[in-house]
């Protein structure tokens, strides 16, 4: 027998659930009840109608929205690029080699060091609403490295990336052909038990489309399905592979072509935006409001990594979107949850509706509309995941 908790006088419930409130894509409700039964939502309405249930848990004004959704990070990692981040701020050239220095990092940590980093951030994001979160592997870049990443990443999270393809390992930098066949066969081999997705870096310095094709096919093989990190850097192939592979995601979508937004649109590739990397990179702004426009579905999410991108907030991330790249309060509070869910092609987060897994967040706020108007502030004062409460 599963126990009910009712929630109670909430002053704005995002849902999104268009059937429900007002019929928005984000389904308000005002001075809203939910009610939690067992791991799942088993009631949504106006106080004034709920059932009577077990427990009761007064909102007192707050508004709610459904648990963040992060499609987006890399949490498989030792060691600290303190020193590139004040180099890069500061304008000063700096080549402490980037991904390599976490590469080597990562290498020489034990099991236990890297399982409590991944724990630290978990938790850390948790605290500020996140209740599913995607991460990846990348920072190994051998098949026992990458294997052993994956392994650690799946004790915490079911959303696991395989990203031997993050950059050419070291070893092959020569030769980076022999590393796509390691890739693709022995890594691959290895890590596939482990991950649910495949992805690859397609930009230049990294993997070109053609290599990417390879990486991303030779997973869909063994059964993992495609998103990519596509056209941060510059304009290349990786949104419209992600599009010709019917990836989950394609990642960043900085510099776009009208050709690449068209396919966006006419796809269920969801485009990934990360705002956070932008602000640590001080790079151009993914212009949201173009992929909005085109009918394209977009999500939000932190990237968060040791190098480009150090950030577990995904209101810090809304309010940058708001702010800097053309979304209202509304699309990027929807793009943080509901979008990351279509990101992970996901049903069940995402959303406050009946069925859906029981993730909700209580904001010290009237309105979601706060966690853009009031940036960097901690407006998170509860946390329910699969209906037990965590923060």
């Amino acid at each position: 027998m599963t126990t009910t908790t009712a929630i109670t006088h909430i002053a704005s419930l995002v849902t999104n659930d268009p059937s429900l409130g007002d019929g928005s894509p984000l389904g308000l409700i005002q001075d809203a009840a939910v009610v939690i039964d067992g791991d799942r939502i088993g009631w949504v309405g106006e106080t004034s109608k709920a059932p009577a249930t077990d427990n009761m848990v007064d909102a007192a004004g707050r508004a709610a929205i459904p648990g963040f959704v992060d499609s987006h990070s890399h949490l498989v990692f030792a060691g600290d690029r303190t020193q590139e981040f004040n180099a890069r701020m500061s304008g000063r050239p700096y080549t402490a080699g980037g991904i390599r220095t976490t590469v080597a990092a990562t290498r020489a940590a034990s099991d236990e060091e890297l399982s409590a980093n991944v724990a630290k951030y978990l938790a850390e994001a948790l605290g500020q609403g996140t209740t599913t979160l995607e991460t990846k592997s990348g920072y190994g870049l051998t098949t026992a490295d990458e294997a052993r990443a994956l392994r650690i990443a799946a004790s915490h999270t079911d959303e696991v990336t395989y990203l031997g393809a993050h950059i050419v390992a070291p070893e092959h930098a020569d030769d980076p052909a022999a590393y796509v066949a390691l890739v693709t066969g022995e890594m691959l081999d290895a890590c596939a038990p482990h991950a649910r997705w495949i992805d690859v870096f397609c930009e230049k310095g990294a993997f070109d489309g053609d290599q990417a094709r390879a990486i991303l096919t030779a997973g869909r093989a063994k059964g993992l399905h495609p998103r990519i990190h596509a056209n941060q850097l510059s304009y290349g192939p990786g949104v419209r592979l992600a599009v010709e592979l019917d990836a989950a995601s394609a990642d960043h979508c900085t510099h776009l072509t009208d050709a690449d937004v068209d396919a966006l649109a006419n796809s269920s590739t969801v485009a990934t935006l990360l705002p956070g990397a932008e602000f640590s990179t001080r790079a151009a702004w993914p212009d949201a409001r173009r992929v909005l426009d085109a009918g394209a579905t977009v999500a939000l999410s932190t990237d968060c990594n040791p190098g480009s991108s150090f950030t577990s907030s995904m209101s810090f991330c809304i309010a940058l979107a708001v702010r800097d790249m053309g979304m209202t309060p509304d699309e990027a509070v929807w793009a943080a949850t509901a979008g990351g869910a279509a990101a992970l092609r996901r049903t069940d987060v995402g959303r406050v509706s009946p069925g859906a897994r029981a993730d909700l967040v209580l904001l010290d706020a009237p309105s979601h509309v706060h966690l853009a108007y009031r940036p960097g502030v901690p407006l998170v004062s509860a946390v329910w995941r699969g209906g037990e409460r965590r923060v």
